[in-house]
């Protein structure tokens, strides 16, 4: 094989193989929680261009297939709100995860002057919630958005070699 994976910033010609990643990856968390209209399952074209254009969205790609992405945008009080780390099935739990996710950190606080980074994920996703406790991620609040869904919210602070990174 002898291709390795690569992460880069996302750009509009992505977006197509973003949102086929992206249905292939929520799959198994809408039967999780038994619902099939979760919002990564219903996004549409459009829509995933418009986040391209507003937040800070990368990709990892094996050689031209993209085979991983995340998304992560800042608020006015300095919070980067973290988003949709999906990994192709078959290259999951190799590391891509923890990859993507550090490296959108490093740039929601190099680039977009990020104070603390949050996410949320579903309250049974056992493999998101050990990532994001390995990334140093603590919960801090929990939702009931939907009868079968509990959301839990993770924050962390950025590390001040962060800051040195950006600088």
């Amino acid at each position: 094989m002898g291709t390795s994976v690569t992460i880069s910033a996302a750009t509009d010609q992505d977006a197509e193989q973003i949102l086929k990643l992206q249905y292939l990856c929520y799959q198994p968390e809408a039967a999780r929680y038994d619902d099939y209209g979760i919002e990564p399952l219903t996004q549409s074209l459009a829509a995933l261009r418009a986040e391209l254009g507003d937040g800070c969205v990368l990709v990892a790609r094996l050689g031209a297939e993209v085979v991983g992405s995340v998304r992560g945008t800042v608020d006015a009080t300095g919070t980067a709100k973290i988003a949709k780390l999906i990994v192709h099935p078959r290259l999951q739990r190799h590391g891509l995860g923890g990859r993507l996710l550090a490296a959108v950190e490093q740039r929601l606080a190099a680039e977009r002057s990020a104070k603390r980074y949050r996410l949320l994920t579903g309250h049974r996703s056992e493999g998101d919630l050990r990532l994001y406790r390995s990334h140093g991620y603590a919960p801090v609040g929990t939702e009931q958005p939907a009868r079968r869904l509990g959301l839990t919210t993770l924050e962390k602070p950025v590390a001040a070699e962060a800051y040195a990174a950006g600088a």
